[in-house]
């Protein structure tokens, strides 16, 4: 396999940067968790009182939604909560599943997700303990508190670890690592209770006021002035997984949906930009949107607009306006959605939306949609005379370079929008070359999206080639365990998966969406299954 140097983009100011860094930190503790924020999300939508199935009028609404009167209904064989009616009766009431998922299940896998990521499987426990404080401790859902507690905790059994590493007698390792992480998860978990949860509550609080304040006063719109250039600039997951998205599920909990889950996942301004250069762009960028409409439009990933954005920086307007739009459409409509919507999918939008809901929502990606639309194709149209006079008909490899230097790292997606070069196709690296190749892992930062789709890319090549036995799966690199025989990471990410799984084989590549060293690997998994069968005949 041959090897060349890829360009490296510019780093972006160290303010940046660790903005970014914080915001992927925190989409890192939130996105793996995801479907339980579906399932609590369907839950919901089915099973409350003003769920999709209330006019069924079905006996298993009231228990699993945890409103049913266990004297009406007559099973025994759930938990129930004393509860009081508005008349004043008294009644033992279902416990059901919305209340406990959204108390208890959803914090303690973010806490558990953050305190891994800081200290492994010892830090999930601690912080999951600990988390434990801040829920009981408060009124409302400590999804901030969890946050917090999770990796804060992980940090500080590491910490205490480090206290007498090398320094227990043989034979009393465990008394002590089990004892110590159960005294710190303890005092850890008592005050989250009093300190941590007050003022997360008081926070949360706050921010809830002042998103209440800005739709009383109609101002919500102009949220999209702060979040479409963020997203541009990868500032989104700070805002988004960090604010939103607690706040979101806290008001859906309250009120059965939040228009607070559509501020950044709408499709629509992405959609409609990417058609507007489908019609009225030139060169490759022009070339490229459509099949961009659909990954972005359908497929949910958001980021591969980025770059037709920065290709015309005025363009950004439309992105704003567009969401603007969506936004003061859901708001009239009284929309919203039950759960976050994650990929940002048109199918996963509609999916969390309440029946009431979906008019709303769907207008809402249809109107920032057009208006993004409107807006880009008059930018277009009116710089086209300029565009090639200058000889500017549409640098996508130098828009993709510099969303890349914005986000701080390189991007398998955006790179999909730039054919690769047979000269510019990675290199296979590592101390693992003559082992036998059963199981392949796509690794990249969250391990979800860009190396979901380049894992699909090969394990289709690999059906077709007729090679069975072998695995392609995708995941997070500081998942790996050592345990892939094949290893394949964007060139920037390939020394960090070497040293999380240094036994295997690495292949670098530029373009996880059709690298030419796919074909590579299936010429070397084929190869080596004709060279074990002709061993094995012998």
């Amino acid at each position: 396999m041959t090897s060349a140097t890829a360009t490296t983009p510019k780093q972006p100011s160290s303010a940046r940067v660790h903005v970014q860094r914080f915001g992927t930190f925190l989409s890192n503790m939130v996105m793996p968790n995801i479907p339980a924020f579906i399932a609590w999300g369907f839950i919901t939508a089915l099973f409350i009182a003003t769920g999709w199935l209330q006019s069924t009028g079905w006996a298993i609404n009231g228990i699993l939604g945890g409103f049913g009167d266990q004297a009406k209904i007559g099973w025994t064989g759930a938990a129930t909560v004393l509860a009081q009616d508005p008349s004043g009766h008294t009644f033992q009431q279902y416990v059901g599943l919305v209340g406990p998922m959204i108390t208890y299940l959803l914090p303690l896998l973010i806490a558990n997700t953050g305190g891994r990521m800081v200290y492994g499987v010892r830090g999930g426990v601690v912080g999951s303990i600990a988390t434990m404080g801040v829920i009981v401790g408060s009124n409302i859902p400590m999804f901030i508190g969890a946050m917090i507690m999770g990796p804060l905790s992980a940090w500080v059994m590491k910490k205490v670890d480090s206290i007498w590493e090398g320094k227990i007698k043989a034979g009393f390792e465990m008394l002590v690592n089990n004892f110590s992480a159960g005294i710190v998860g303890m005092l850890l978990s008592i005050g989250a209770f009093f300190g941590i949860a007050p003022l997360v509550e008081w926070l949360s609080g706050v921010l809830s006021n002042a998103v209440n304040w800005l739709i009383s006063v109609h101002l919500l719109p102009f949220a999209s002035i702060l979040i479409e250039p963020g997203k541009v600039l990868f500032l989104n997951n700070a805002i988004n997984h960090g604010v939103l998205t607690p706040l979101g599920i806290e008001q859906a909990q309250q009120q059965g949906k939040s228009i607070l889950f559509l501020l950044e996942a709408n499709p629509g301004p992405g959609f409609g930009i990417l058609i507007a250069y489908s019609i009225f762009g030139m060169g490759i960028a022009k070339a490229s949107a459509p099949g961009a409409a659909l990954i972005q439009f359908v497929g949910g990933i958001h980021e591969i607009y980025f770059p037709y954005v920065l290709m015309k920086p005025m363009i950004v307007i439309a992105a704003i306006l567009g969401g603007m739009t969506g936004i003061a459409i859901n708001v009239t409509f009284n929309s919203g959605l039950r759960a976050p919507a994650s990929p940002g999918s048109i199918i996963a939008v509609l999916v969390q939306a309440p029946l009431s809901s979906i008019p709303g929502v769907a207008l809402s990606v249809v109107g920032a949609a057009t208006v993004s639309f409107v807006v880009a194709s008059i930018i277009l149209r009116a710089s086209r005379r300029r565009d090639i006079a200058a000889g500017n008909l549409g640098d996508l490899n130098a828009a993709v370079a510099q969303t890349e230097a914005n986000k701080g790292k390189s991007s398998s997606v955006l790179e999909g929008l730039v054919q690769e070069g047979e000269h510019d196709t990675g290199d296979a690296q590592g101390d693992g070359t003559d082992r036998l190749v059963r199981n392949i892992v796509f690794a990249c930062d969250a391990g979800m999206g860009s190396s979901a789709m380049g894992a699909s890319v090969l394990r289709n090549k690999i059906k077709k080639a007729g090679v069975e036995g072998v695995t392609v799966t995708n995941q997070a690199i500081s998942n790996l365990d050592g345990s892939a025989d094949l290893v394949i990471t964007q060139r920037e990410l390939t020394d960090r998966a070497k040293g999380q799984s240094p036994a295997s084989l690495h292949v670098s590549v530029d373009n996880f969406m059709n690298s030419p060293k796919y074909d590579e690997v299936v010429d070397l998994v084929a190869k080596q299954q004709q060279t074990v069968t002709e061993d094995a005949s012998k």
